[in-house]
């Protein structure tokens, strides 16, 4: 018999026996699942302000160009005021569409165009926001640099792990087992923050109008991370 042959008649034997060593493999015993988790309230250190203009016309072009106009003027005193980190300065949404009269003809155009400012020097980006001229305040946000969240989660997470634990180690205690090993676990964790209160988007919105530094105040967002998985009682 060739070598190649013996490797058939082998790997043929191999894979009708698989089923039959499949089905008697005995099911994990004394298994649980279980999760637990652990938040934190972190102030939040991350401004996201979004400047906007809108134009319309009947002729797309002009209304293109003055938009463009608009939003290279903010630019320009904008990047002046930039700082890594502090500052960043970008674009954000820039869209032109028709609109429709009753007839269904095109009326006129409209577009719009943002500027984004976002860091965690508030003070320089509500006076320069409060600089620009040619936009007005579109929203205002509030979050967690890089930085404050991998901080924040880091600390939370030690306290999940615990939790996990000490929920383990109850539930083998519980269940009439002295101890426990991990087989397997899954680490999530999420951050959520609250939604800009109305009345300081009013007064944002009018010290824009006044050429003074837009009024911001930030809140709190609570980091959660959850440790879910399975031991085994022993």
């Amino acid at each position: 018999m060739t070598p190649i042959r013996r490797l058939s008649i082998l790997a043929a034997v191999l894979a009708c026996a698989m089923p039959v060593l499949a089905q008697t493999l005995p099911p994990p015993q004394n298994v649980i699942q279980l999760s637990a988790d652990a938040q934190a309230e972190v102030q939040q250190d991350l401004l996201n302000m979004v400047l906007t203009t809108t134009k319309e016309g009947a002729n797309p072009a002009a209304v293109q160009a003055q938009l463009k106009t608009a939003l290279d003027a903010a630019l320009g005193l904008a990047r002046g005021e930039a700082r890594a980190g502090q500052m960043d300065v970008r674009t954000g949404n820039f869209s032109l569409s028709p609109r429709y009269s009753k007839e269904g003809r095109i009326a006129s155009w409209q577009g719009t165009a943002e500027l984004v400012l976002e860091g965690r020097d508030f003070d320089r980006i509500t006076s320069t926001a409060g600089r620009i001229s040619t936009m007005t305040l579109g929203r205002v946000g509030f979050g967690l640099s890089r930085e404050q969240r991998l901080k924040a989660e880091a600390d939370v997470q030690l306290q999940a792990i615990e939790n996990f634990k000490a929920k383990a180690a109850t539930l083998a205690r519980g269940f009439g087992f002295s101890s426990y090993t991990l087989r397997e676990v899954s680490v999530n964790s999420s951050d959520s923050s609250p939604m800009p209160v109305p009345r300081m988007m009013a007064m944002a919105a009018r010290a824009m109008e006044a050429d003074a530094p837009v009024p911001v105040e930030a809140g709190k967002s609570t980091v959660v991370v959850n440790i879910s998985g399975s031991v085994q009682l022993q």
